[in-house]
């Protein structure tokens, strides 16, 4: 029995990971009834993050009354298993809570995040894991962090004791410094709503903090990797809470024992919405790729959009295809029912990989 392991990352603004997961899933039955298939959803930190670990872990959802990026009441919830709590930020301060008129990171806060980590706190949990990605702000964490000393009923940073025994693991593909060229303003910024000339404001409004915070702390950690990630909430994490930034998907590959679950498999089927160069700076299909390269395993890599294609056969994945037919819009592309469509479509389609997986990858060096 072939046994083959479908893990595709969400299709951003139509489909969560389980939903392409399962489309695919329905292809590869429909051509071999009988193959073994495992299926895994995934995320490298954004959008996704609380569900690809509740199905790792199990663990219980929370439901938390927090605030939204413009200070907008709104429920958000987190997920807890023992002592460790699990955090997407998108839940609290994510850019989908705000419409896209109203998206302005000059005044969007993070503030929800830091009612969800106190939240865990109070409910005893020493390890906080924290997935940044999504988010609709680009404020560094102050929000965050006013949130936290404001639960903790002080007036400064320094009188806040409740954070002194937890553990903060930040999950993030992004290794982008907090300020200048390469940081979190020039560029993030724009697609959270702001305006070309926001961004230098944004920029300053950054360095400006990080250097007040590092004559306060007496280091600097604004040009560690991932101190941009989410509007510089990396930043506030690395520098206010010494937290400890690692590949989102390494961390929930690690977590899932990944390396284990590659055994006898004859395929592995990735993906994401738009795959293009970028794919291969640590999202989801790359880190896919990475191990089950280490067991020569075939990896096909599926997404809405491909640019790159090259590359991304370079960096060695066995086949790269775009789900779309050429010819249609992008408004038909991003409907769930015809991304369910052309996702069954192509992997149904692709009776090579599915019925010979142990001679694909000499059947694709030939074509």
């Amino acid at each position: 029995m072939r046994k083959i392991i479908v893990a595709i990352d969400s299709f951003k603004g139509c489909m969560t990971s389980a939903e392409v997961n399962q489309a695919a899933v329905k292809g590869i039955l429909a051509r071999t009834p009988d193959a073994e298939v495992i299926q895994i959803p995934v995320s490298d930190g954004g959008e996704g993050w609380l569900d690809a670990f509740q199905a790792a872990i199990s663990g219980e959802l929370v439901d938390v009354n927090v605030k939204d990026p413009l200070m907008r009441p709104i429920i958000a919830h987190y997920l807890i298993k023992k002592d460790t709590a699990v955090i997407e930020i998108a839940q609290a301060s994510g850019l989908t809570l705000i419409a896209p008129e109203e998206r302005n990171p000059l005044i969007a806060t993070s503030y929800g995040t830091g009612q969800l980590i106190m939240d865990a706190i109070r409910r005893g949990c020493k390890h906080i894991i924290v997935g940044l990605g999504g988010s609709a702000t680009s404020d560094c964490g102050i929000g965050m962090l006013r949130a936290i000393i404001d639960a903790s009923n002080c007036s400064t940073w320094d009188e806040v004791t409740s954070l002194r025994d937890v553990r903060f693991t930040i999950a993030t593909d992004v290794t982008n410094p907090l300020c200048g060229e390469n940081g979190a303003a020039y560029v993030f910024a724009l697609q959270k709503g702001a305006t070309p000339q926001m961004v230098p404001s944004l920029d300053a409004r950054a360095k400006q903090f990080a250097e007040k915070s590092a004559l306060h702390f007496g280091y600097d950690r604004q040009h560690v990797a991932g101190a941009g990630a989410a509007g510089g909430l990396g930043y506030a994490f690395l520098q206010y809470m010494n937290a400890e930034r690692c590949s989102g998907i390494d961390l929930l590959l690690d977590t899932l024992q990944f390396d284990e679950l590659l055994r006898n498999t004859s395929l592995v089927i990735t993906g994401e919405g738009s795959a293009d160069s970028q794919t291969l700076m640590g999202k989801v299909p790359y880190g896919i790729l990475q191990r089950a390269k280490t067991h020569q395993i075939p990896v096909v890599l599926i997404a809405g959009h491909i640019k790159d294609r090259q590359e991304l056969l370079n960096a060695g994945f066995s086949r790269v295809e775009c789900i779309n037919p050429p010819t249609l819009s992008i408004e038909e592309a991003i409907k769930p029912e015809t991304a369910k469509k052309n996702i069954y479509l192509l992997v149904n389609t692709l009776a090579v990989v599915v019925e010979n997986p142990k001679d694909y990858q000499q059947i694709t060096r030939q074509a």
